[in-house]
């Protein structure tokens, strides 16, 4: 199972970014995917999740801005960032619960990151 995560890239701040996810692999059925970020010096963290069944959780300081969607046909997350701050500078991670074709347990998996800089 693997996780491919594209779309970030420079942008100045107020702008806009979409970022993609794509799973592939032998992948029987996942359960929710999500996106996290990491900054310079800094843990990281949450920014989005959305589970399969379509509950969605976001970190208070993109609320309003930032929307996840996911798209279960194409095993893929979006992750669509409108008015972009200079403190959302940071790389960007997919990741998802995925239960493997022949396993009975869940694992997470995760995307090799995408970085996001916003200038000011």
């Amino acid at each position: 199972v693997q996780l491919q995560a594209s779309g970030g890239g420079l942008v100045q701040t107020g702008g806009s970014l979409r970022l993609s996810c794509a799973a592939s692999g032998s992948i029987f059925s996942i359960n929710g995917m999500g996106w996290y970020r990491q900054a310079p010096g800094k843990q990281r963290e949450l920014v989005a999740g959305i589970s399969s069944g379509g509950n969605l959780n976001y970190v208070d300081d993109v609320k309003g801005r930032f929307t996840i969607s996911m798209d279960n046909a194409k095993k893929s997350v979006y992750l669509q960032m409108n008015s972009l701050k200079p403190e959302g500078t940071a790389v960007y991670y997919c990741n998802a619960d995925i239960r493997a074709t022949g396993y009975s347990g869940w694992a997470r998996y995760w995307g090799q990151g995408t970085q996001v800089t916003v200038s000011s």
